[in-house]
């Protein structure tokens, strides 16, 4: 395959989006690493502080991971005093997450850390360009997942 046949690296904006998002992985890990958590630690314990009582599934899909490591992760959150879970559902087999005192101090100090990434990250932008970003942003997820619902 000659290098016409492939993607230009250097102009391709979904090469520049998965580069980026990399790097802010990257960079909210290292902020994250030192209180004792992972992204996906973060991710579960602020989905939890926004939507209290979402179920495994649910934690999963806002998080980006699946059923299984979500599972993983909330029975060493429920074992290290982070978050508690009924030991009955409600309603069908779900059984909903909440977060503790000490889930809620440590999703405290890591919030501080992962808002420092983000405006570590948009300091170069003025707040037009920031909101011109987000709706841009928007717009391809919002075309990525109509377009993956026809057909």
């Amino acid at each position: 395959m000659s290098q016409n046949d492939g993607i230009d690296l250097e102009t391709s904006l979904g090469y520049l989006l998965k580069e980026a998002s990399s790097a802010l992985r990257a960079a909210m890990e290292a902020v994250l690493r030192p209180l004792g958590m992972t992204v996906t630690h973060y991710s579960c314990l602020e989905l939890l502080a926004q939507r209290p009582g979402l179920s495994n599934s649910e934690l999963a899909r806002g998080a980006f991971v699946t059923r299984q490591s979500m599972n993983v992760l909330l029975q060493a959150l429920e074992r290290d005093g982070y978050v508690v879970r009924a030991t009955e559902a409600a309603v069908g087999r779900a059984l909903p997450t909440r977060l503790t005192p000490l889930g809620r101090r440590s999703l405290g100090t890591a919030t501080a850390a992962v808002r420092s990434v983000e405006l570590r990250m948009l300091s170069g932008m003025t707040a037009d360009e920031q909101k011109g970003a987000f709706r841009v942003l928007q717009s391809m997820v919002r075309s990525l997942r109509d377009e993956g619902t026809r057909g």
